[in-house]
């Protein structure tokens, strides 16, 4: 196992060049949606329930108002189905009869005059017979999804029986919002086939142009969905934009004109996707030395109004909900269920977040009851090459554990701090506090499957260029897609291109989402562009009379024995006008052995893991009840890291986000209504709150994933908000349960004997 150290190697993978957006980004030349027009462009807004549960009994719209520019849309104007295509069809595009949350779609207006459009807003009146909400999601009767996990329960009783403690602990999170720097925003365009081209800010094209389709009831050949520059997502902007577009696209359908949606952020926050509230229970048997015995826990969360991805995030979350380690016997059981709020949703990290504060939580109070160092209680019980997690499945390979946890340790310095912070002085209390995570890389089970991901390689007169779906959202993807390509066929970086995410263009390679896109697609990228080079060695060897195993392409220039023999851009000129375009798209499979079966939940629910460890360090304040930010490390073992500062920005990032859900990320409600929607009051990290981040980069490649990459994205989410809970417990000597860890949460905690 490696630690961060840059190796001079002569291809790009491996190095760190500059980000193929990274120009156009910082001269300001880069063009989000709301910096395109379109000829003959209208504005549209949507008609939203004022209610979170009731039933629509008319739309009045004003007879004193002019309409006569004004475009309406409401459910009997939809020409296909009423319906947002994910995993269940019970979510409108419009409301038509029942409203299950406030905020919820109605009607559509578009105008060309934007501040005629807001007038016409207050020229709508939806008439509702109000209905009684359930807004606790445990008062909830109505089950999306539910899930049993049992390993070893034979010996679950015993295990309870036998041991030296049992201990509890119930756990809390809140929604938390995406808060991406661009809002939801799209524009249809009409086109003359009847169909609509989608210009949009998305992770996910494919969701978008099947969501259409059934919307609009016209051929898919009639839709295309392109990705413009997109102002993150974090997850928000992959499902939800379904939704806006089928907006647009409805408006531009009956104006026969473009029709731009760029949400305010008041909007955006009120009506869009949310990570899914959560309430966990444990009980954790355990041995008088720290061995853990077995482990029974309990998962409740809020999907909001509509299924949406519900139960993969509860699936994902209660996969992950045992954490890092060995346990002999489990029971786990879960559920998500129905809440009249705005629907939750995909959100980094896709429920283990969640799940894995609870766990992490639980094992800082074990050692805690137990007074036992919390270092060497995970370390005790960390999984390790040859386990056997509760699924069933066994770890073969990449397992860092450990490494992890000793790499952070060694680098906060924990064990001496731990020493130093626990004689108290004055009114201000420092503790450290770490966690140890994991997380699967690529769609749970048998979800790859289904996928078929598919991307490829094109010839072009000077190199190659790339065909995916895969988006990027700030994360790289462009720049990291065409190193893993350049490498595949000897290029320099520079004369590979990335084609744009554009429906009509590129193969589906499923969503960008569940830290897949490096290993899933970039693999398949990788193997595509094997096979383009492969038949273009093929050819040379042809042209110049040599075996074709001898041929190979180094820095853009096909040799053999020693010699070169031709320029790739003059091989690649020739081939074109001899034979014409050459383009390889492959199929992922995955790796060999790797078996799931749905209906028993058993078996490799992830082809690997990559794994984590965070060290926070804190300054509690006894009189304020605040708590500061003192010192924050993070090792990550990801495989192996295609561009180093990329990846290390990764984890900085997904740290920091992981630090505001920790303790300053909370919607206010009201009667199903956010309160707080505004920069201005639902806070997140500045600069001020957060000091450096260290990142420590571990690499121990995984076999089947390109150059030996795992997944990243995901990862720096989950260990952050347990560690500073443990740090919290560790200068106060109490143990906030419940996210975010505000001063009044604090209070209460420190108030309680």
């Amino acid at each position: 196992m490696k630690k961060q150290i840059e190796v001079e190697q002569p291809g790009a993978v491996g190095r760190s060049p500059p980000r193929k957006d990274g120009a156009d980004k910082v001269t300001g030349r880069a063009r989000y949606l709301d910096d395109l027009s379109f000829p003959g462009q209208l504005w549209g807004r949507t008609v939203r329930s004022r209610v979170s549960h009731g039933r629509i009994k008319g739309i009045w719209f004003d007879p004193d108002f002019d309409w006569a520019d004004v475009i309406r849309v409401t459910a009997d104007d939809i020409p296909g189905e009423n319906v947002v295509h994910l995993i269940e069809d019970d979510q409108p595009i419009l409301a038509r009869d029942l409203i299950r949350h406030r905020e919820e779609p109605i009607a559509l207006l578009a105008c060309a005059d934007r501040e005629k459009l807001e007038q016409a807003l207050e020229h709508v009146r939806v008439e509702v017979e109000e209905l009684t909400p359930v807004l606790d999601l445990l008062q909830s009767t109505t089950v999306f999804k539910s899930y049993r996990i049992e390993h070893n329960t034979a010996g679950l009783a015993s295990a309870f029986a036998k041991a030296h403690r049992v201990i509890e602990g119930e756990y809390r999170v809140g929604h938390q919002e995406h808060m991406y720097i661009e809002p939801q925003a799209v524009c249809a365009v009409p086109r003359d086939d009847g169909g609509v081209a989608i210009y949009g800010s998305c992770q996910c094209p494919f969701y978008m142009h099947r969501a259409l389709e059934r919307i609009l009831a016209v051929d898919e050949s009639k839709i295309a969905v392109i990705q413009v520059v997109t102002g993150g997502g974090f997850g928000g902007k992959e499902e939800y934009p379904s939704v806006i577009a089928g907006h647009a696209a409805l408006l531009a359908h009956k104006a026969g004109r473009p029709v731009k949606m760029v949400y305010k952020r008041e909007e955006d926050v009120a009506a869009t996707t949310k990570r899914h509230p959560a309430v966990m229970k444990h009980r954790t048997a355990v041995a008088q030395d720290g061995t853990l015995l077995g482990c029974e826990i309990e998962i409740v969360m809020d999907g909001g109004a509509y299924v949406t991805l519900s139960p993969v995030v509860l699936s994902r979350g209660v996969l992950h909900s045992a954490g890092a380690y060995r346990w002999p016997s489990a029971r786990i059981d879960c559920k998500v269920v129905m809440t009249h709020t705005p629907p939750n949703g995909a959100f980094r990290g896709f429920g283990v977040p969640q799940t894995m504060f609870a766990i992490e939580a639980q094992m800082e109070k074990v050692a805690h009851e137990l007074g036992v160092d919390p270092l060497e209680l995970r370390r005790k019980n960390a999984l390790r090459l040859g386990d056997v997690l509760l699924t069933g499945q066994k770890l073969e390979h990449g397992v860092s554990a450990r490494e992890v946890l000793d790499a952070v340790a060694a680098h906060s310095d924990f064990a001496r701090k731990r020493v130093e912070y626990a004689r108290p002085n004055g009114s201000k209390r420092r503790g450290i506090g770490l966690s140890l995570a994991l997380h699967g890389a690529g769609f749970t089970g048998s979800g790859e499957v289904r996928l078929k991901t598919r991307a490829g390689v094109e010839l072009t007169e000077r190199g190659a260029r790339v065909l995916s779906a895969s988006t990027d959202i700030g994360q790289g993807t462009t720049t990291i897609f065409a190193q893993m390509a350049a490498d595949a066929l000897g290029l320099p970086l520079d004369d590979v291109e990335v084609a744009d995410a554009d429906t009509s263009r590129v193969p589906d390679s499923g969503p960008t989402v569940a830290s897949r896109t490096t290993m899933v697609v970039g693999g398949t990228v990788v193997k595509a562009a094997r096979a383009l080079g492969e038949i273009l060695r093929g050819y040379t060897a042809e042209l110049h009379g040599v075996p074709a195993g001898e041929v190979e392409c180094r820095q853009g220039v096909f040799r053999a024995r020693g010699r070169a023999l031709a320029p790739f851009a003059a091989i690649a000129r020739r081939y074109l006008e001899e034979r014409g375009p050459l383009v390889c798209i492959e199929q992922y499979r995955p790796p060999p052995g790797i078996e799931w079966d749905d209906k028993t939940y058993r078996g490799d629910a992830y082809p690997c893991y990559a794994w984590a460890a965070t060290a926070v360090e804190v300054e509690v304040d006894l009189d304020t009840f605040e708590v500061a930010l003192l010192d924050v490390v993070q090792a990550a073992e990801i495989g192996k890291a295609i561009h180093p500062v990329l990846a290390e920005g990764q984890i900085e990032g997904g740290t920091v986000q992981a630090l505001g859900y920790a303790l300053l990320e909370e919607h206010v409600w009201s009667q199903g209504r956010i309160l707080n929607t505004r920069m201005q009051n639902y806070l997140i990290p500045t600069s001020l709150d957060v000091p450096s981040v260290h990142t420590l980069r571990l690499e121990n490649p995984y076999p089947s994933g390109p150059y030996g990459a795992k997944g990243l994205g995901e990862l720096p989410m989950n260990g952050p908000a347990p560690a500073v809970a443990a740090a919290v417990l560790h200068a106060t000597g109490k143990l906030v349960s419940e996210l975010p860890i505000s001063p009044d949460r604090l209070m209460r905690a420190l108030e309680r004997p």
